[in-house]
């Protein structure tokens, strides 16, 4: 008889008593053993982050190990549990390990591959790597959930989506528990109440109320949100940083001329003169933007107590900006050229764009250590079926709302290009995602400077407005607190959070990988100091794009 022991690492789940009635399957280059059933004893002591060891007794060597199969037979209640890998000891010492990183769930049959990552094309074991892609396909479908909407997963709720692209805790995507548990926190609930703030030093009450809550940044929004130079820095570096550009030509009927802005020229110019990779960066992303679509911007969602465009503007908004996007105005540097204000000479103190190229040199870098590790040539990459067809199921699928113009690619042919997809995934996923949403409370929660809704339409002609005026268009009392409620909980990390750089799950565990991460985790450091030695010389620090501060993935 031989003996090959097998460990079994979990994790997530907190009980184990309703575990049980587990099958584990080892196949070898030269045979596979019999399909065991895994001792209760031994399944009793499954709970979060343990690990058990059982052996499995052949008659004959089996040959390299290639596969474990799992699975689980399905009985009255769901008793899934989540198995993070599997290393198996064969009979002469040596330790085959077998990533998992999944939910055991009611599955017919679990196949996991060694750890050693293959191309499609040098795969010998085609067959199974096509029955796991298959199965995937059926998992993950596309749907339209509404005209001129980027395509999004085929499921309604969020408990209609596989377990392992879940939140492990329902309540984190509860966004009304949410909003309601932010405003009774924030002390807010005696706002409620539906009426009017008499002046804007009212709006004072508030921050008596959330003044732990309020950050140093909120303050100076709110002593400073009323003057001119402020309400410039904020299309530089406040909550949404990406839509200022370099104008090149006057419109014909701009009301500024040369004499009025005279002052301001402060360089004596005319006005004219002057104007597999992936999986840590998807983390949750499916899950929040099925709740969202669940709860936050559909008819009667949050959005309608807390905006004033609700879920139909918000609605009209994404297809407007569908109409627009293109794939290199998702690449960082083509972005900031496009847009004119790629130059620091003309545009200084721009942070979110020196931060921004700062971290997208580094994802680039990374990725491409990581890109010729496994490809060899610009015709490794086009033989790989795979990832061609994952690019082009992206653009002919994901993105058909997108103009004809809008270039996604359909394929790919070098190595470079490859990278640069690659990038634009995990950069869009990560930084750009901290750039406009974890800075929310922070710019948003003195209202006056930002308001979710105004009550009075903008006024047609000069000289109508007075303060009254200007204090029945502000959001009532209710709306505001909505309102701090909502930008309160959307701009809170995840518990657990795992940022930048940061990947405990090994789903590459070639030491050439490793290295390549530890390198990448490297310049992300050097990153952090730069910004953090920037930042303490600026009476408003911008940490935004501080790689410590960048989630791995969109997950809120």
């Amino acid at each position: 008889m031989f003996t090959y022991t097998v460990s079994v690492s979990t994790g997530k789940q907190e009980f184990a008593e309703t575990i049980n009635d587990i099958y584990l399957t080892l196949v070898g280059t030269e045979s596979c053993s019999d399909r065991t059933l895994l001792d209760k004893s031994v399944v009793d002591h499954f709970a979060r982050g343990s690990v058990v060891s059982v052996d499995i007794n052949v008659k004959e060597i089996l040959g390299d190990i290639v596969l474990v199969k799992l699975e689980k037979e399905k009985i009255l209640f769901n008793d899934h549990w989540y198995c993070r890998s599997i290393s198996v000891t064969t009979p002469s010492g040596d330790c085959v390990q077998f990533p998992c990183y999944r939910w055991i769930d009611f599955e017919k049959e679990v196949v996991l591959r060694d750890d050693k990552d293959r191309l499609s094309q040098d795969d010998n074991m085609k067959e199974y790597r096509r029955m796991e892609l298959e199965s995937r396909q059926l998992l993950f479908r596309w749907k339209e959930w509404h005209p001129g909407f980027p395509m999004s997963i085929d499921a309604n709720s969020s408990t209609e989506l596989p377990l392992d692209i879940q939140f492990e805790a329902a309540k984190s995507v509860d966004f009304s528990l949410n909003y309601i548990t932010a405003i009774k926190n924030l002390g807010l609930n005696k706002f409620l109440k539906l009426s009017s703030w008499k002046d804007v030093a009212d709006f004072e009450k508030i921050f008596v109320k959330i003044k732990n809550t309020v950050s140093g940044l909120t303050e100076y929004v709110m002593q400073n949100w009323n003057k001119d130079y402020f309400f410039g820095y904020q299309f530089l570096n406040g909550c949404n940083p990406v839509v200022i550009r370099k104008c090149m030509n006057l419109p014909d009927k701009f009301a500024v001329t040369q004499e009025m802005v005279q002052g301001s020229l402060d360089r004596g110019l005319t006005l004219q003169e002057e104007l597999k990779l992936l999986i840590p960066h998807v983390r949750f992303t499916i899950a929040i933007n099925t709740a969202a679509r669940e709860k936050l911007i559909c008819k009667s969602g949050l959005f309608d107590k807390a905006n004033g465009t609700g879920g139909i503007g918000i609605a009209e908004v994404i297809q407007k900006a569908m109409k627009t996007l293109t794939y290199k105005s998702l690449c960082f540097p083509e972005a900031m050229k496009a847009r004119g204000v790629d130059n620091k000479e003309d545009l200084p103190n721009y942070y979110y764009r020196d931060d921004g190229m700062m971290v997208w040199e580094a994802v680039k870098s990374f990725v491409s250590d990581v890109v010729k590790i496994y490809y060899g040539s610009d015709e490794t990459v086009q033989e790989d079926e795979e990832i061609q067809a994952f690019v082009q199921d992206v653009c002919f699928s994901g993105m058909k709302n997108c103009p004809k113009d809008c270039e996604f690619p359909n394929s790919l042919k070098t190595r470079e290009q490859l990278v640069e997809y690659l990038t634009v995934v995990i950069f869009t996923a990560s930084a750009q995602h901290a750039a406009v949403n974890f800075g929310q409370f922070d710019w948003f929660a003195w209202i006056p400077n930002s308001p979710s809704t105004m009550r009075k339409p903008p006024p047609t002609q000069k000289g109508q407005v007075d303060m009254k005026y200007i204090m029945d268009s502000l959001p009532d009392r209710g709306r505001s607190s909505w309102h701090l409620g909502a930008v309160w909980a959307l701009s809170q990390y995840q518990d657990e959070e795992l940022f930048l750089g940061v990947y405990p799950d090994k789903h590459f565990t070639e030491q050439s990988v490793i290295e390549a991460t530890k390198t990448f985790r490297k310049k992300l450091g050097e990153v952090i100091n730069i910004i953090k030695s920037r930042n303490e010389k600026l009476k408003l620090p911008y940490c935004y794009l501080s790689p410590d501060r960048i989630p791995n993935s969109v997950a809120i």
